[in-house]
Formats: C-alpha cells, structure tokens, sequence
C-alpha cells in the first residue's frame, strides 16, 4: 500500500506526541537510514524518538499514516501547530 507521505520540520515533541495519541491508525516514523517505527506503540516512542531528537524538536521527519484522517490532523499540526483533541 503507497500511502502518502508527510516531511515534518522543527515540531515540538509533546505536541507531537498528542497529535500521534489522537490518531486512529498506525503512523509511521520513517528515517532517511530506512528504519520504520511505528509511533502508535508508545515503546517506539520512548526508545526510537530519543534516538533522533536533538533537545524537544524533531529536526526533519517523514511520516506515513495508514488513515487518510490521520493525515489530514498531522498535516493541520505540521503546518498550523494544531494539536487535535482526542476524541
């Protein structure tokens, strides 16, 4: 399945991480090195996160959502700095 991908550029962590909370399907961290991690699991978080953060921003990340809703609330958050609300 070729989802659509999102570059995400200097985003705060715990916002970050709310917008993940509010999702319905999987997201997918992908690096430029080709691991995959999927941010749904709160393991991957903790461990695969503090692996690429430098201080709280995500420097440059591409993102994958199995739900196209999914997309649109991490497209508003990268863009505008929306946080959704958990529904």
């Amino acid at each position: 399945m070729d989802n659509t991908k999102i570059k995400l550029h200097n985003i705060d962590f715990e916002d970050f991480i709310k917008a993940i909370d509010s999702c319905y399907g999987d997201v997918y961290l992908e690096t430029d090195d080709g691991d995959v991690l999927n941010l749904k699991s709160k393991l991957c978080q903790m461990i695969g996160l503090s692996t690429i953060l430098k201080n709280t921003e995500v420097a440059e990340a591409t993102i994958r959502c199995t739900n196209p809703e999914d997309e649109t609330k991490l497209f508003r958050f990268n863009l505008y700095g929306e946080v959704p609300k958990k529904e």
